[in-house]
Formats: C-alpha cells, structure tokens, sequence
C-alpha cells in the first residue's frame, strides 16, 4: 500500500470517531514522502478542559513519528504535549531506533497533498513572560504575531521588525551584510497559533544559505 494510502486510513479511522484534525497549511515542503512511519494526533477539542487532546495509541517506538497538530491550538496548548512524545521517544530504552525521526503533517497547498517538516532535533524551551529575556545570542528572532516579527542583533545596531510577508527578504539582506557565518535564535509566543508557528517554520526554510545557522532550541514565551 502507498504512504500517502496509509496516512489516509489513519485520518479516517480518526475521523470514523467524529474527530477531525485541521492540519496546518504551507506553500511548499522539503519533504514530500516519509516512509515506515506511525501517528500521533493532537485534537482541538471544545468538550476538554484546555480545548486539546492527544491520541498516542498508534505509535511505534522504532518508526518514523508523523505528529498531526490541530492548527487551531496555541503553542500553550500543543507545547507541552509535544515535548512529552518527544521526551517518550529520546528516553525510551527499549528496540530504540536512532535513525527514525519526527514530523509534522501539513497540508502543501502549492500541490494539494501533504508535505512534512521535521523537529527532531528541536529542542522546546518554555519560559515564564515575566522572566523572559533574550539569551547570548548573534541574531534573535521574536515572533510576537504574523504582522510583527523583531529581529535583534547583539553585535550591531541593525535591530527591526518586520511581519511574516517580508521577514525573510529582510533576513536574507541581513545576512548578506555579514562575512562570517550568522546564528539565529528562535524566540515564540505561547499566543500564536500553531499554523502561524508552521507558517513561520516553513518560510525559515526558505533561508537556505551555508551561512545560517538556526539553533536548535526554541523559546517559547
């Protein structure tokens, strides 16, 4: 059977419990295909207390881990359900598999079919708003909502802000500026949405260039 017949059976069967999840949308993917995989679903759902539900049941250890998230929820909400697969997956001890990794399912609208972005190796740091302030970093970017996005620097005065239309020009200008290699640190409000959240991941994707560095925490504010 095809992976993309597969990942269908799976929606459907959830959908057969009248759950549906509302997967985030992107304009392009990177990766089009993953094979041997399981899922994990995180439902908006009105009747819970924080509006979210996980359903783990499927998940294999030792596959490939295709997290479907509900674009609805905030990153409050998703957070820290998905730093607890995680955290199942990197401390099992059991038939661990050190090269299946972890996605997220998307809707790529620019071939209406699904489309991945990977987080393996992401690593979610949750901070209180009243201790929140920008570790050492080279470059930061704080993503407060779609139409405001700053962009700190510690070593010039070229700080701006920008919005989700322009950011990544404006990123792409920045780092021309530079002649040695520039690292971003990635700052997010617990208030955006989870498909603004993959909408800013799928544009930072676009920032292909030897001399960017994302790191691989991210804060979560």
């Amino acid at each position: 059977m095809k992976y993309l017949q597969i990942l269908i059976l799976f929606l459907f069967v959830s959908c057969n419990n009248e759950k549906v999840v509302q997967l985030p949308e992107i304009d392009h993917s990177e990766i089009s295909e993953i094979l041997d995989v399981s899922p994990a679903y995180l439902f908006y759902d009105e009747t819970q207390e924080d509006h979210i539900e996980l359903n783990r049941k499927s998940l294999i250890i030792t596959t490939n881990w295709l997290v479907n998230v509900d674009k609805r929820l905030s990153l409050k909400q998703a957070i820290p359900k998905i730093v607890y697969l995680q955290e199942k997956k990197r401390n099992s001890e059991l038939h661990k598999n050190e090269d299946a990794k972890n996605y997220y399912t998307c809707h790529n609208t620019s071939i209406n079919n699904l489309g991945f972005i990977e987080f393996t190796n992401v690593f979610y740091v949750e901070k209180p708003a009243e201790n929140f302030g920008l570790e050492s970093y080279q470059f930061a970017i704080v993503f407060h909502d779609p139409s405001r996005i700053e962009v700190k620097s510690s070593e010039t005065e070229n700080n701006f802000e920008t919005s989700i239309e322009s950011f990544i020009q404006d990123l792409k200008n920045l780092v021309s500026q530079s002649d040695s290699g520039s690292m971003f640190h990635l700052y997010f409000s617990k208030d955006l949405s989870f498909q603004d959240y993959i909408s800013f991941k799928s544009a930072l994707d676009k920032l292909k260039d030897q001399k960017v560095i994302i790191i691989n925490e991210e804060f979560i504010f």
